[in-house]
């Protein structure tokens, strides 16, 4: 008898801490990421971010699609995946009218011979197709796209038809699957930001019709953090990100750099932990694009829209962002 309570007692037990177990992993933010990773090397501090606060276990990391079209910009995406560990993690290539950017220096397809020359050239599906395979197979309400490029990708998922994936449009997909976007976009409170004049037809589309509340990282927040000098101070015989610093800041800038702003990390930041642990966050309110790609942020505004703006000392900030980039 007193063996079958005990044996109870442990059941009891072990559901219990699987069920605990269950409701952390359910409340860990599932993410995708779309990234131009490039022609600037901001996305190299950003993936880094999210591929630690992952290992970290602070979220999960469901796919990850280029929105620059340029050949070389998806096989990047999937060389730091597979440095970090993590190859199965899906990667799609950018809409096909996204824009096609490539750095003047070319870091890119050095990178890529560098470290993997076997993804040069390859091929992937197209980043609506796996936006709409990893949704279909979400909770509703449950995943957060952080964007830290162009908004073509988006554009193309909202118009997308019903597929062998879902019998929803992108739209009603979109609405279902959702939980928040966050964008690494525009200028508060008004301004020309590069992600959204690039693409200025899609940023209009999106920031007009998209369903689920949108939090901005402008270009006034990641312009003033500075980080990157520590992370290409480390070995780059093995460490790709350490690289991609060093050879940036030597040669993106015709004078060189020793440092390079923090634009994307903020974005994949604010995506994963609280955002105001960081930053103030301001809103409701409304991000108002044209179709040249000029913003405004209209305070009274219906859309569930909100921007961060600075709170902590822009060096404090930028040397909390450069730890998480750090190997």
């Amino acid at each position: 008898m007193k063996k079958a309570i005990y044996m109870f007692a442990a059941w009891v037990m072990l559901s219990s801490m699987q069920m605990q177990a269950q409701e952390r992993t359910s409340k860990i933010p599932k993410l995708i990421f779309d990234t131009d990773m490039g022609p600037d090397y901001d996305d190299v501090g950003a993936i880094a971010i999210l591929h630690h606060l992952a290992a970290k276990g602070e979220c999960e990391i469901l796919a990850t699609v280029a929105s620059d079209s340029h050949v070389s910009i998806a096989p990047t995406i999937e060389l730091f995946n597979r440095y970090f560990k993590r190859p199965d993690i899906p990667v799609g290539m950018a809409a096909a009218d996204a824009p096609a950017i490539e750095a003047g220096n070319h870091w890119n397809d050095s990178l890529i011979k560098r470290f993997d020359p076997s993804l040069q050239g390859k091929r992937y599906p197209s980043a609506i197709e796996v936006y709409r395979k990893i949704l279909a197979g979400q909770q509703d309400h449950s995943v957060t796209i952080v964007t830290v490029g162009f908004l073509s990708n988006l554009k193309a998922l909202l118009q997308s038809k019903p597929d062998q994936f879902s019998p929803l449009n992108g739209a009603e997909l979109v609405k279902q699957k959702i939980k928040k976007l966050v964008a690494m976009a525009g200028s508060f409170p008004q301004g020309a930001e590069f992600n959204v004049m690039k693409d200025a037809s899609a940023s209009y589309e999106v920031f007009r019709h998209w369903p689920s509340p949108i939090l901005f990282s402008g270009f006034e927040i990641g312009k003033e953090l500075f980080t990157g000098g520590r992370v290409a101070q480390e070995s780059t015989e093995e460490n790709p990100v350490a690289w991609a610093y060093a050879y940036n800041l030597r040669t993106y800038a015709k004078e060189g750099e020793k440092s390079r702003p923090s634009w994307d990390q903020t974005a994949v930041l604010c995506a994963i932990r609280n955002p105001e642990d960081y930053f103030y966050v301001n809103g409701p309110g409304q991000f108002v694009v044209d179709e040249k790609g000029n913003n405004v942020w209209n305070p009274n505004g219906k859309a569930e829209h909100y921007f961060l703006s600075h709170k902590y000392p822009y060096n404090e900030m930028a040397k909390k962002i450069e730890d998480l980039m750090m190997p």
